[in-house]
């Protein structure tokens, strides 16, 4: 499926992807507001960069298994979406990839995942529950700003440092876990966080 092929498709509400597909490209499906369900080919090789960008009546979607990567925006201001499987085929979750998704509540990043590029999940402000496993080496720039909701994070022994601003403007995050392998904290990685004062502390 091409460049653009279904962009701006208004009255696009459901489609199914048929198993001989396994490439579909950049923004394909980009601003289909209209689009609430999709049933992807279980033969799918990766999200493609602003796949599903700004498809605002996306309510949940089950990445198959076949997938590797998740791209750049890909699912950027999907902002009905709630609930997104990521399988254990998924090794790099791109940049922005789910950045102001407000309704996500929870979303668990499966140990396949090496890479979580920055503002991945930026302003997901419904996000209350987010599992970092420990294949994650760093938490890049600005991942988790202003996820308003997230009251607890546990930072995985494998990551040795984290971002500037990475939890920037969480305004209910009380208390994080910070492992003895960290040797990077950037500037303002927990500004505005009321778990700040006692970070500082420690």
């Amino acid at each position: 499926i091409g460049i653009n092929c279904f962009r701006n498709c208004n009255e696009l509400t459901k489609i199914s992807i048929p198993d001989s597909v396994t490439s579909i490209e950049e923004n394909a499906f980009s601003e289909c507001i209209s689009l609430t369900q999709i049933l992807m080919s279980s033969k799918l090789e990766k999200i493609s960069n602003s796949l599903f960008y700004n498809c605002s009546s996306l309510k949940k979607i089950n990445i198959p298994s076949s997938v590797t990567s998740i791209g750049y925006c890909a699912f950027f201001q999907c902002t009905s979406l709630m609930e997104v499987i990521i399988p254990s085929s998924v090794i790099r979750i791109e940049n922005n990839a789910l950045q102001k998704c407000i309704s996500l509540v929870q979303i668990k990043i499966p140990s396949s995942v090496t890479s979580i590029g920055c503002f991945a999940f930026n302003q997901c402000s419904s996000l209350t529950l987010v599992e970092i496993p420990s294949s994650i080496t760093s938490i890049e720039k600005y991942t988790f700003r202003l996820c308003t909701s997230l009251k607890n994070v546990s930072i995985p022994s494998s990551v040795t440092s984290i971002g500037t601003c990475a939890f920037y403007e969480c305004f209910s995050l009380e208390h994080v876990e910070l492992p003895s392998s960290l040797t990077s904290i950037r500037e303002d990685a927990f500004a505005k966080c009321p778990c700040a004062n006692d970070l500082l502390k420690k």
